[in-house]
């Protein structure tokens, strides 16, 4: 059986989905939809761009009678060449859909910086428009591309590809990551796409703002009345998010090595997991009001102290021959963040990442302080903590200390769980490119990096990077498969984290 038609039909899937929508005024759907991916024979494009838009296609969010797929790049392909590229990163999906899905795609080849290719894409464009005989013209372009290539790609698509003045609709750009290198390059990026778009046109895409549990830390903070009088420096001592994978660059390193471990995951990823956990409640769910709140606590954010800093790079990330000899490029780092206002003062942010370590999750750890007047002398066993998992096995939980079954009046750490895979059994999981493509289509920036966003975090990092691109600071070497370099723990310790030791959190089965 297919997997549109098992179970429910698309629309009324949509109609699901949409029953989740926020309470934000956005433009209508309506009209022929053409949808650019421009790097189309780019692993990002293959990897997850395509996949994304067939799990849309196959839900029914976007449907044959509506959307076009064009592929640009300078590979020399065929319309089948690059659907087969795209079927093998589609495995296990029903023929029948696949192929429907597939003959939606059309490739177009061209460089990046000449008007002919550009022209050509144009052409095949409003030829698919025409004969949809709508009144309304959609187009999206999806730049799976090198942000040095951005300026040129957006010049060639304002100049030749913007939906026509003679019918209404929209025209729409979704960038990548990095958005430069520190707030000169980012703010030269930024005015290079600001000649050509409005910011309304421009979609920077940040995937972890795609995930699940990220999305639903919102939800969390601002309609539970249990974390309303919590959520301050009066309750929690600390608060940790934390990125940690269980390999090394595996023949990125030289790619790798132009940005680090805090240009590549603390600035972007981590640090809007920490807008919207630091934040302070937004008027409503409009897009601009959270985005203006996540600016303002960017704001407040002290200059980092290079004593709260912790750099680390695994033993062998120079065995890579694209890796220079003498590379202080940090594989791993530990920065403390400090707020500056009412409520987060004193309350340390510590933003850790790392390669090569000996786990892999993405996780925000919320530490509160210890109780006043312990009677039951369980201190030593660890603190409260309420722990949002984000990747893999997604999960909220609460651990918390509990009296241990007997006769004996002891206590131990248990927890409080909500476990994703067994909460929401039935229940698939948008993957953060699906969502996000989707929210482009439908004009809702929320979950995009405004332009003062990106200043303002380029802001808090710029002066840390130029340090270690000058030497300054230096990263300490750490083994391979370990927790990271022993004196991030350290520091952890030295502003205020408890370890909680014997306890271990086991992710609940159904066996």
């Amino acid at each position: 059986m297919s997997g549109r038609s098992a179970g429910s039909s698309p629309s009324s899937r949509r109609n699901s989905f949409n029953s989740l929508s926020r309470d934000v005024d956005l433009p209508s759907e309506q009209g022929c939809l053409s949808i650019v991916v421009l790097g189309a024979s780019g692993d990002l494009a293959k990897k997850k761009t395509f996949p994304a838009l067939y799990h849309l296609f196959d839900q029914g969010f976007i449907q044959s009678g509506e959307v076009h797929i064009f592929g640009y790049a300078r590979s020399n392909l065929s319309d089948d060449g690059l659907r087969v590229r795209i079927r093998g990163y589609l495995k296990g999906a029903p023929e029948e859909d696949l192929s429907e899905f597939l003959q939606l795609i059309k490739y177009v080849s061209g460089s990046y910086d000449n008007g002919d290719g550009f022209g050509k894409l144009n052409k095949a464009i409003s030829e698919y428009e025409a004969s949809s005989k709508s009144e309304s013209y959609r187009r999206l372009f999806y730049l799976a591309l090198p942000p040095s290539v951005y300026p040129s790609v957006c010049k060639m698509i304002r100049t030749y590809c913007m939906n026509p003045s003679s019918h209404p609709g929209w025209t729409r750009v979704i960038v990548e990551k990095p958005f430069g290198k520190d707030l000169d390059s980012a703010e030269e990026l930024s005015a290079q796409l600001g000649e050509l778009f409005e910011e309304h046109q421009l979609y920077r895409i940040d995937h972890y703002l795609g995930k699940e549990l990220v999305q639903n830390l919102l939800v969390l903070r601002f309609a539970n009345r249990l974390f309303l009088p919590l959520w301050n420096r009066d309750n929690i001592d600390n608060i940790q998010i934390v990125f940690r994978e269980d390999f090394g660059t595996e023949g990125r390193g030289g790619y790798f090595d132009q940005y680090g471990i805090i240009r590549d995951i603390i600035q972007n990823h981590l640090l809007q997991v920490f807008c919207l956990v630091a934040m302070e409640k937004p008027v409503s769910l409009k897009p601009e009001h959270i985005r203006d709140e996540k600016v303002k606590v960017l704001q407040s954010v002290n200059p980092i102290n290079p004593e709260e800093v912790v750099l680390g790079q695994y033993d062998g990330y120079k065995d890579d021959p694209t890796v220079p000899d003498d590379s202080n490029t940090p594989t791993f780092a530990s920065v403390v963040l400090r707020v500056h206002n009412e409520r987060w003062e004193g309350v340390p942010f510590i933003l850790k990442a790392g390669k090569a370590l000996n786990s892999r999750k993405a996780e925000v750890r919320v530490q509160f302080k210890d109780v006043p007047g312990d009677i039951f002398k369980c201190k030593k066993q660890g603190r409260n903590e309420f722990v949002i998992r984000l990747q893999p096995s997604e999960a909220m939980y609460v651990k918390l200390t509990v009296k241990k079954p007997g006769l004996e009046m002891a206590t131990e750490q248990s927890e409080l769980d909500l476990s994703y895979g067994m909460r929401y059994q039935n229940v698939k999981i948008p993957e953060a490119y699906e969502r996000l493509i989707l929210d482009t289509i439908r004009g809702d920036q929320q979950h995009f990096v405004r332009r003062d966003e990106l200043k303002a975090a380029w802001q808090i990092f710029t002066p840390l990077l130029h340090d270690i691109d000058d030497g300054k600071l230096k990263a300490v070497p750490y083994q391979p498969g370990s927790r990271g370099p022993k004196e991030a723990d350290e520091l952890s310790a030295r502003v205020g984290y408890v370890q909680t030791h014997g306890y271990i959190w086991i992710p609940p089965t159904l066996a």
